[in-house]
């Protein structure tokens, strides 16, 4: 009896050192694939705000009115098209895109260059792969989750990309039957054509080409007179202590985001002294 006693409790011993091993080994399995999964959404740091010179004079003049405005732009989108104007007049050269268009699909869907999938990709228009794709690719979070996103050596292969995926596609073929300029009828054509879900995307679009003057570079590559922009259209107020954003967009019949989207900001922040569009 009393071997048979032993021999139980030995059982049990071997019995519960099996399980503390068994659970073990889940644990240390767990840790590795939480260490894969943190490396694997790992954030890109966002690189410092540069402004480029470009090497076209006109195109230097424009950003150079910008840099003058500063404090009520938005430093970053200035720092973007000081970089791009350039390459975005070129593809409209060659593609008959509008330049403010390119541009102002680039700032919107690539955050400025840097968001996410613009620094781990190159890609500055959210084009996805779609049948066809040989190229490389990255996966990304966006209506779906990760999905597949083409990936180029460079952004100047964004862009070309873009004007080859507009031109190459028969929804998009009305497009290029309006006015070289006509970029208000390209913003509501792209979401019409289903290039974004977002029906706010012809209105934002808009907005950069007319806060930033986009369509100046347009006027660049058509070789037609830059005038500067008639007063009265834009109304500026400087903030004054004890304002806020809601004060503001009270005051003048807006809504708190309105007011975000006329002055390109992306928090509630305001500070004394600072000029903010309000028409």
């Amino acid at each position: 009896i009393k071997m048979n006693k032993q021999i139980h409790i030995f059982k049990r011993k071997i019995c519960c050192q099996s399980y503390f091993i068994i659970g073990t080994l889940f644990f240390l399995l767990s840790l590795t694939s939480c260490g894969s999964s943190r490396k694997a959404t790992k954030r890109i740091p966002v690189p410092k705000v540069v402004i480029e010179t470009p090497k076209d004079k006109k195109v230097k003049r424009e950003v150079a009115k910008l840099l003058k405005k500063k404090s009520r732009l938005n430093i970053r989108t200035i720092a973007y098209i000081s970089k791009y104007a350039e390459t975005a007049m070129y593809e409209m050269k060659k593609n008959k895109i509008p330049a403010s268009i390119t541009l102002a699909q680039g700032i919107l869907e690539s955050g400025n260059g840097v968001s996410q999938l613009a620094l781990k990709s190159n890609n500055h228009f959210g084009v996805k792969c779609h049948k066809g794709w040989n190229g490389k690719s990255v996966r990304h979070d966006d209506d779906k989750k990760q999905e597949c996103f083409r990936k180029y050596k460079e952004v100047a292969q964004s862009y070309k990309d873009h004007s080859k995926f507009l031109k190459t596609r028969d929804r998009y073929d009305f497009l290029f039957k309006l006015k070289k300029h006509d970029y208000k009828g390209w913003a509501k054509g792209l979401k019409k054509a289903g290039y974004a879900t977002d029906k706010k995307y012809p209105k934002k679009l808009i907005h950069l080409i007319e806060t930033y003057r986009l369509y100046n570079f347009d006027k660049i590559v058509l070789r037609k007179k830059i005038k500067e922009a008639t007063k009265g259209k834009v109304k500026i107020y400087r903030v004054r202590k004890g304002d806020t954003l809601y004060s503001i967009s009270k005051k003048y019949k807006l809504s708190v985001q309105e007011l975000k989207e006329l002055n390109d900001l992306s928090s509630n922040t305001v500070r004394i002294d600072q000029e903010l569009r309000v028409k």
